[in-house]
């Protein structure tokens, strides 16, 4: 299973926060970085995968695309959510894995073509359309994504944990690659999702709080 450093830019900083509540974020000035300056950032934790949401661009309020590309050339692969809107509005670089977020994709998702979906989930719904995930994830296998992301925006930052009920009733819903996002709080956690059978959690908080080893993150790997 891969490992991916989960970072949200805003204003030109790594920032940091819980729940989605976007507005209370502020510069990510503690944990495993001495600086929320994003390619910095990146330098000195040195991780192998990270995921990008670009929260200004996807609020409509700006754009970090040459952070993320310069970002993305010092890593194995780089998933980006910056509020893509339709199917020509991706970014084009190195390394670089698009997702496309339920939040900002539009009502067809069926009109994209490879990239991540990113299934955006608050209050136990699917933003904006108030779906049931099980139900979004079954029918995104006649989606032509290389895989699914279930981020549950209202257990980021938190390390509330997870739920291993979920999380199987989840995977057996979806015969692609999916990935984990939100509330990641423990290494025990982590082998919740290997022995569930994701193919990836994405992490940050319970990194920067020590409770996940910094050489993990590095590896990309576990499991």
């Amino acid at each position: 299973m891969d490992l991916v450093l989960a970072m949200d830019l805003k204003g030109n900083l790594v920032v940091h926060g819980k729940s989605g509540q976007r507005e209370t974020y502020k510069p990510l000035e503690w944990g495993c970085s001495p600086t929320a300056e994003p390619v910095g950032f990146v330098k000195s934790i040195a991780p192998r995968f990270i995921y990008i949401a670009d929260l200004d661009r996807i609020e409509g309020t700006g754009s970090h695309d040459r952070i993320v590309r310069e970002c993305a050339r010092n890593v194995a692969s780089c998933h980006i959510d910056r509020g893509c809107r339709s199917p020509d509005d991706l970014l084009t670089g190195y390394h670089i894995k698009n997702i496309v977020g339920t939040e900002t994709g539009g009502n067809d998702l069926s009109c994209y073509s490879g990239g991540f979906l990113s299934i955006d989930i608050k209050g136990g719904r699917v933003i904006p359309s108030g779906r049931d995930p099980v139900d979004m994830i079954r029918q995104a296998n006649g989606w032509r994504f290389e895989g699914c992301i279930i981020l549950n925006i209202g257990a980021v930052g938190t390390e509330n944990g997870l739920n291993r009920e979920t999380l199987e009733t989840m995977r057996a819903a979806y015969h692609r690659k999916l990935f984990w996002g939100g509330g990641v709080a423990s290494t025990a956690d982590i082998e919740m999702l290997c022995d569930a059978g994701f193919d990836g959690a994405i992490i940050a908080t319970a990194l920067h709080h020590e409770k996940i080893p910094l050489s993990w993150i590095r590896r990309g790997r576990v499991c």
